[in-house]
């Protein structure tokens, strides 16, 4: 647990970490206890690298089709 901690730390790891803080902090002074379970779920997150923030969250490239592009031919409609 120790060596997750202090390895592979990331800009979007980092991000969480410091939103998640922020939130706990702002929740505390304002006390909306919601906030604070909101925020160290983010923090946690950061911190023992696990959800997006372990960047798990990435989205795959679709792949191309394998059906050829076809040219559409359109018709001028005139209304009298």
């Amino acid at each position: 647990m120790i060596q997750r901690i202090f390895t592979n730390w990331t800009f979007t790891r980092a991000l969480y970490l410091i939103i998640g803080t922020i939130i706990v902090t702002q929740s505390v002074v304002s006390h909306q206890w919601f906030g604070v379970a909101f925020g160290t779920y983010f923090a946690a997150m950061g911190l023992f690298s696990f959800g997006c923030a372990a960047g798990n969250c990435a989205v795959a490239p679709k792949q191309k089709s394998s059906a050829a592009v076809q040219d559409v031919e359109f018709k001028e409609i005139k209304v009298k």
